[in-house]
């Protein structure tokens, strides 16, 4: 009897990039969540097909899929796409928001008649724009900083300044740029005084993409946070809170970088008591599949909205190792209207970050993918990136995420991996979470 097909893909190992430099951090993020997803698929028993970039296609040993197809240089991976799911019974699409990229693949997928267990269309639109989604929060009485659309001015060269400064005034508060459509920490920018934003804004033609519209949010301070949760297009179920994780977020220079989190939280079961009843306040019922929402902690224990991520997370690498179900069986489930509401169980903690280090031992990068590679593999089996310098220098930078029971002992684990790989003669670079240095 043949196994359901399903094309997974994932957009910065899939050749999204195929044209220019991967970004070293997108891609650790990306290749962890396209090796995890298709582990917890391959348990379902699926025949599993994935598309890779030609600079990083000797990472599919180190993949459970049955069919790797490699895009080259001059081949466009939009084609390939289609190629493959036409094929397919089922597909599930890690892209981004940013320039309607996910949402333009899983109108492809749809076209193809897939199946499709990432999240919806119109989840994808609403998520997609954070604009909208500020309007949805606002419409749904909900906390969420309070947001503006910045006009451009000098023939659409620069942002408007004087606009930008006059919110800042009204706001009183520090505030934050950043692009309407994007995606996680990318192209966030912090201004706590109106010098630095004058500065900003002078060069903004060479510091951002002026073909983007930007938005300007104020700051709340407070615990980042964010919560894993299944949409189901049964009307009568809000959506299932799978986890809640804290993320680690690093504002340096006036931009933010995000360095991963952990999860659940040390005060779990509260926060998610106070979640569900703020989430079941909202109509969320557009969303189907796997999707994420940031919000911040105040230290007055209210919770503010920030954004509605449509697609699969990096927390769901952290996520896959605490509960006590198969996270891709629930999704699969509540795509075909087959799921009862889940007893979920969180059985352990899981650490997940990027790090970044160099090493000046391995010249030969062939020798390195093909030998020590493999071997760092089997020493540390929490790396769901390997270790690579995509750009063949000695930095290379790699995704870990811990298995343990509880916040101590994976900070534990995370401080024996960072010894481990300097046995290895690799220097850990900063920043990186000061305690576990």
């Amino acid at each position: 009897m043949s196994k359901d097909i399903i094309f997974i893909f994932e957009f910065v190992s899939g050749g999204g990039f195929s044209q220019v430099n991967i970004p070293t951090s997108l891609f650790c993020e990306g290749f962890g969540m396209l090796r995890s997803i298709i582990a917890d698929f391959k348990a379902l028993d699926f025949e599993i097909h994935t598309i890779l970039d030609f600079r990083i296609f000797f990472l599919s040993k180190f993949l459970q899929a049955d069919v790797t197809k490699k895009v080259n240089l001059n081949e466009n991976y939009i084609t390939i796409f289609k190629n493959i799911a036409q094929k397919c019974k089922y597909t599930f699409i890690i892209a981004p928001e940013s320039s309607n990229i996910l949402f333009e693949l899983t109108k492809i997928s749809k076209n193809c008649n897939n199946i499709i267990l990432s999240t919806n269309l119109r989840g994808i639109k609403l998520g997609s724009s954070k604009i909208k989604t500020y309007n949805f929060f606002k419409k749904n009485k909900v906390f969420t900083p309070r947001t503006y659309k910045i006009p451009y001015t000098n023939n659409k060269l620069l942002l408007d300044v004087d606009f930008i400064i006059q919110k800042y005034r009204e706001l009183r508060c520090p505030i934050v740029i950043k692009p309407e459509d994007g995606v996680g920490a990318e192209s966030i920018y912090y201004f706590e005084n109106e010098n630095h934003i004058v500065d900003f804004c002078s060069n903004s033609d060479r510091i951002i993409d002026t073909n983007r519209t930007f938005i300007l949010q104020e700051y709340i301070k407070g615990r980042d946070l964010s919560s894993s949760l299944i949409g189901i297009s049964n009307l009568d179920m809000n959506p299932i809170i799978l986890s809640v994780n804290s993320q680690e977020i690093i504002i340096k220079n006036l931009k933010s970088e995000y360095f991963g989190g952990y999860t659940p939280l040390e005060n779990y079961e509260e926060i998610k008591k106070k979640l569900s009843f703020v989430i079941k306040s909202m109509d969320l019922s557009k969303i189907e599949g796997y999707f994420g929402i940031d919000f911040i902690e105040k230290q007055t224990s209210s919770f503010h909205f920030i954004e509605i991520n449509p697609r699969l997370t990096t927390s769901y690498i952290g996520v896959r190792n605490i509960i006590n179900l198969n996270c891709a069986e629930l999704i699969l489930k509540s795509k075909l209207n087959i799921l009862s509401t889940p007893e979920i169980k969180l059985l352990n903690h899981s650490y997940f970050t990027r790090l970044d280090f160099y090493c000046d031992e391995f010249e030969n990068m062939e020798v390195f993918s093909e030998e020590i590679m493999p071997q760092l593999m089997k020493l540390i089996p929490e790396f769901v990136t390997p270790p690579i310098s995509l750009d063949g220098s000695n930095q290379y930078s790699c995704f870990i995420a811990t298995k343990t029971k509880n916040l101590h002992s994976s900070k534990i684990r995370v401080r024996n991996i960072i010894q481990s790989l300097k046995s290895q003669n690799f220097k850990i670079i900063k920043p990186i979470q000061k305690e576990l240095l």
